[in-house]
């Protein structure tokens, strides 16, 4: 299937690069997973290398902002793993105090009160709030914890669906894919990173909004063309690209080129929508440009790289 998709998909014309720091920043990522009770072994960690997509993200940003953004990713992949892999996301009434104790934890911004109820996920999600908040960036923080909030009402959208053995449509699925895929936090810590998020009258170009949304809509769809297989191992699951488009065409392999039809059309809508940008904005807008194309660009490396999809 990882054949198929390389085959369908085009490759996003951006370059290529990693972080030098990141076997180190994986190191430290796994050990901060393990400290905080995240996870028991790094066996299933190592598989998804979240510093290896971290670093493709960021290439160029200071040691200890790829490792917050590396720490992320670990995070997100960890919640992906319990809801997907270990049953906390099949029914929303199991996974509704989990949420409800995490969303407590983003309210306070990471600060005391409610961390134990949340457990080893809200202390790590704790801890990386602070972490946030200690750049004195609020406009970022604010960001951040918004974008996280989105992520755990998506998780229950997914949890109704699967107590339910519902399929969404194609609309609806397009619209909260962009939520469980965590693109919207991580785009913030990679921003943070390097320090290149456009002031907010620029931001408010709907020409901006509507780049933000290709971008997310390109690296969602990359990784459902590519974890396809991964994830009906073990029997369908209705939260891929590929599923949703099954149900109107029949057919698994009409609904991957489909699929991968979506993504390499959105790619030219991405470069066409970037192009208007940097005509408007110029330089005020560059290194956020550039921080998205290392995204679609290092998702779509990552994928091919990571033993998660193998």
């Amino acid at each position: 299937m990882r054949t198929l998709a390389l085959s369908v998909l085009h490759e996003p014309p951006f370059t290529t690069t990693q972080h030098g720091d990141t076997e180190v920043v994986a190191r430290e990522s796994a050990a901060w997973a393990q400290e905080l009770g995240l996870i028991s072994n790094g066996q299933r960690l190592h598989r998804a290398d979240a510093a290896g997509l971290a670093s493709r993200a960021c290439p160029q940003a200071p040691r200890d902002r790829l490792r917050l953004l590396s720490d992320l990713i670990t995070w997100l992949f960890v919640m992906d793993d319990a809801c997907d892999e270990d049953g906390l996301g099949n029914d929303p009434t199991r996974l509704s105090p989990t949420a409800a104790a995490l969303l407590d934890v983003l309210d306070l911004h990471g600060g005391p009160g409610t961390v134990p109820a949340a457990g080893p996920l809200g202390l790590a999600l704790a801890d990386l709030c602070r972490r946030v908040r200690a750049y004195g960036r609020p406009a970022v923080m604010l960001r951040f914890t918004a974008a996280m909030r989105e992520y755990l009402l998506a998780l229950l959208w997914e949890a109704a669906n699967r107590e339910h053995d519902r399929v969404p449509p194609v609309h609806e699925y397009v619209q909260m894919r962009r939520h469980t895929g965590g693109v919207f936090p991580s785009l913030a810590l990679t921003d943070l990173a390097l320090d290149g998020l456009p002031p907010a009258e620029r931001r408010a170009d709907p020409q901006w909004a509507a780049l933000e949304l290709i971008a997310a809509n390109l690296i969602c769809w990359c990784n459902d063309v590519f974890s396809y297989r991964k994830e009906h191992r073990t029997g369908p699951d209705a939260h891929n690209l590929v599923t949703v488009l099954s149900r109107e065409t029949g057919d698994e392999r009409a609904a991957m080129r489909a699929a991968a039809a979506r993504f390499n059309h959105e790619l030219g809508t991405y470069l066409s929508t970037e192009s208007n940008l940097l005509a408007q904005h110029g330089d005020a807008v560059r290194p956020a440009l550039t921080t998205r194309r290392n995204w679609i660009r290092a998702t779509y490396d990552w994928s091919l790289a990571a033993e998660r999809y193998a």
